[in-house]
């Protein structure tokens, strides 16, 4: 894959459907339905995922493209992919809350190694570079031609007080009672990928999920904080999380900046 090539893409790709992600949200009444899994889905989820899909196959047609909306796409394995949450964080999306993003990354021999997470609701947006350093953009977002562009990397956390980010939708007793174990200075919500990626800029140290995700939930956000200097590891064991995994479900994870001493589940 020819990083060049593929940022510029990606990036347009994400702001495009915010785009008509916030078209849809603006709208007094939109449909929400519901999938297989019990999961909600909007007309938003789909038109931005045809959007994207659509993107990509035109400029990348001999890589392998795994989406959220497109079930087929589930069944195939590759080391080399394409995955895609076209609206990751559609509760927040539903009730209004504003943090929802659009992630699309790519994925080489089991790790997330470029990635863009945009916040259209928030005029945020996050990617790596070409030489895999992670970056906000700021200003205008202009689909053809990025902006100003700040370089993130993570905290140097203290462990007498640590700032740690959890799921607003999926914030149960289990992930309590983990974050119970560390020297907490203070503690917020956050939905989507957007927990990565206040990880990855230093407004947090600590992101435990304790609970379902899918791959496509996580790889550009996981891609971003690895660009930032953090990393991503296993619940039980600690070791990386890697991608790839039949089905594309994730075990529980936990997202921190090194110097976080992690505690055992």
């Amino acid at each position: 894959m020819n990083y060049n090539s593929l940022i510029p893409v990606i990036r347009r790709l994400a702001l495009e459907a915010g785009d008509r992600i916030m078209q849809i949200y603006e709208v007094d009444d939109f449909e929400v339905k519901v999938k297989s899994d019990s999961s909600p889905v909007t007309e938003a989820d789909e038109a931005a995922d045809a959007l994207i899909a659509a993107g990509l196959r035109d400029s990348f047609p001999d890589v392998m493209l795994v989406t959220e909306e497109q079930a087929d796409s589930h069944k195939k394995t590759n080391e080399t992919f394409l995955i895609v949450d076209p609206l990751d964080g559609t509760k927040e999306f539903i009730n209004r809350r504003g943090d929802f993003t659009v992630n699309i990354a790519l994925v080489e021999n089991g790790v997330p190694t470029r990635g863009v997470v945009y916040a259209p609701a928030r005029g945020r947006m996050f990617y790596t570079q070409a030489n895999g350093q992670s970056v906000e953009e700021t200003g205008a977002l202009e689909k053809d031609q990025p902006g100003e562009t700040a370089p993130i990397s993570v905290s140097k956390p203290d462990n007498s007080g640590l700032f740690v980010v959890a799921s607003k939708s999926h914030r149960d007793q289990a992930t309590e009672d983990y974050i119970d174990k560390y020297h907490v200075r203070d503690s917020k919500s956050a939905g989507s990928s957007l927990k990565f990626c206040l990880v990855a800029t230093g407004e947090a140290d600590l992101y435990p999920r304790v609970g379902r995700t899918m791959e496509w939930d996580t790889a550009a956000g996981h891609a971003v904080l690895l660009g930032a200097g953090g990393k991503v590891v296993r619940f039980d064991d600690h070791m990386p999380l890697e991608y790839g995994k039949d089905g594309y479900a994730n075990p529980f994870f936990i997202a921190y900046a090194p110097g976080v001493e992690l505690k055992e589940a």
